[in-house]
C-alpha cells in the first residue's frame, strides 16, 4: 500500500470508526487523521477543500473519496483497492 490516506474526523463519529475499520481491513497501516473538533481552522479548510460539512471526509492520495458511504460504495464496486495501491 503506497497511497497516503487522510481522514477528517471528530472524537465521536461512528462513521469515522467504520471508515477506519474498512480501510484497515483493506490493509491500510496508517491514516493521517485531522481532528476538526480540536482544530476549528481545519474544519474551514475541509469545507473549502471538499464542499462538505460532514465527517469523515476521506482522501486517498489526491483523490477525494468522500464519506463512509462513498468509501463503502467504492469498495463494493471494486475501486478501493486499485486506489490504495496507486
Amino acid at each position: 500500500m503506497s497511497a497516503k490516506v487522510v481522514m477528517y474526523s471528530t472524537a465521536v463519529c461512528p462513521y469515522c470508526v467504520r471508515a477506519e475499520a474498512l480501510l484497515k481491513q483493506r490493509g491500510v497501516q496508517q491514516i493521517d487523521k485531522i481532528r476538526i473538533d480540536l482544530e476549528p481552522d481545519e474544519r474551514d479548510r475541509m469545507i473549502e477543500r471538499t464542499g462538505r460539512r460532514t465527517v469523515p471526509q476521506i482522501y486517498i492520495g489526491d483523490t477525494h473519496v468522500g464519506g463512509f458511504d462513498d468509501l463503502a460504495a467504492l469498495d463494493k464496486a471494486g475501486g478501493l483497492m486499485p486506489l490504495l495501491q496507486a
